[in-house]
């Protein structure tokens, strides 16, 4: 999963906002949301990097933190519950050039073994914990469109 900070950060267009809304990440942001919150955008994927594997989160929207201790995430479904560390314990929100919205790049570390039992999960939410903040964001389903992939 690549991401383009472009992308992230927004359009020209909607740069005079100061009312950042959920819809209006997901409108800006090409990628698909994995998960909604209040005030947030949770965009992530499972990757695999020399045998290492790792789920790679953005949050986009109104977190903003600067940590030095690490977060969790933990994903809840279907008779299903993992929980996950930080890859780094230091990281920081990024502000975006849209007033109100920040990006923040969390990786988690995720054992091979849980890898299967991750992607076959049917998921319900997903909780990540980091310093005073706990952003609980649902799955996203998305349906098909009748756009075609380039």
């Amino acid at each position: 999963m690549a991401f383009s900070i472009s992308k992230i950060f927004g359009n020209k267009s909607s740069q005079s906002k100061t009312n950042d809304s959920v819809e209006a990440i997901i409108r800006d942001v090409e990628n698909q949301p994995y998960g909604v919150a209040e005030h947030n955008v949770l965009f992530a994927g499972l990757n695999e990097l020399g045998g290492y594997y790792f789920f790679q989160t953005v949050i986009v929207g109104q977190l903003n933190v600067k940590c030095k201790t690490g977060a969790t995430l933990t994903f809840s479904g279907e008779n299903f519950e993992l929980q996950l560390d930080s890859d780094m314990p230091e990281f920081e929100s990024d502000r975006s050039s849209i007033k109100g919205r920040n990006i923040t790049k969390i990786d988690f570390q995720v054992e091979e073994s849980d890898v299967k039992k991750l992607e076959n999960a049917t998921l319900n939410s997903v909780l990540i914990i980091v310093k005073n903040h706990k952003l609980l964001f649902e799955k996203v389903v998305i349906e098909n469109t009748t756009d075609e992939e380039e």
